[in-house]
């Protein structure tokens, strides 16, 4: 995601300096998105050992559309709106909407062993940490590459839509495989980005507050989607 977050001209900073505001940075992003995810698991397994939960959800068509456009909306609203959010309800929102998709996640506990969702979620933290070393390592920009692995993305939207209807086996697999190579170059590409921002900002301002959630939504949605696509492919129904 690049949403514009508006960075106050940076200051001639010692090494010293600049490591420490870009862990402080960091640090905080990558904290709102492990709590994130923590927040979605929670609540998807709460949700999937809740018959009465699994029934009101996903046995009433208007509720699940209602969950599908409090997401968009919320989703929305954080990335037109940060810039004018207090950085307390920009971070509110952000937990609502890792809420909610856990809400939605629910079913994959069921449909999927417990052992392949486990092994997958290692499988998938394992390669976003080994992403966003190689992301915050590289110095290779990757701006022109993740604009690709953008196109790519509306590219795979487009293919569901079309394969919702055709339920084509051969085009799942195409697109569980064209996901995971997208959200691999969206993980170090936003990676990548984060360490550029974190030198832009004041670590103690409410602009750094704002930009550390939209990283954190940024970096949740790479995670999530990643895991998605590989119990996809490595799953065991």
């Amino acid at each position: 995601m690049n949403q514009p977050i508006n960075t106050a001209a940076t200051h001639t900073m010692s090494f010293e300096e600049q490591a420490r505001v870009e862990r402080t940075f960091l640090t905080r992003t990558y904290l709102w998105m492990t709590l994130g995810l923590l927040t979605t698991a929670v609540v998807a397994g709460v949700t999937a050992n809740s018959e009465t939960l699994l029934r009101l959800i996903f046995g009433t068509p208007f509720v699940m559309w209602g969950l599908f456009f409090a997401q968009l909306g919320l989703v929305m609203v954080l990335s037109v709106a940060i810039n004018k959010l207090a950085p307390a309800l920009a971070t509110l929102i952000f937990f609502a909407y890792a809420a909610l998709t856990g809400l939605v996640f629910a079913p994959l506990l069921l449909y999927y062993t417990a052992s392949s969702v486990a092994s997958t979620f290692v499988v998938t933290a394992g390669v976003f940490g080994i992403l966003t070393i190689i992301g915050m390592s590289t110095r290779v920009d990757l701006t022109a590459v993740g604009t690709l692995a953008f196109v790519g993305l509306i590219g795979i939207i487009l293919m569901s839509l079309v394969n919702f209807f055709r339920q084509s086996e051969t085009l799942y697999w195409i697109i569980s495989i064209l996901g995971v190579v997208v959200f691999v170059v969206l993980i170090a590409r936003d990676a990548q980005r984060l360490k550029r921002m974190s030198i832009q900002v004041d670590p103690q301002s409410d602009q750094a507050a704002r930009a550390s959630i939209m990283g954190a939504l940024s970096l949740y949605l790479n995670f999530i989607n990643l895991f998605i696509f590989l119990l996809r492919i490595l799953g065991r129904r």
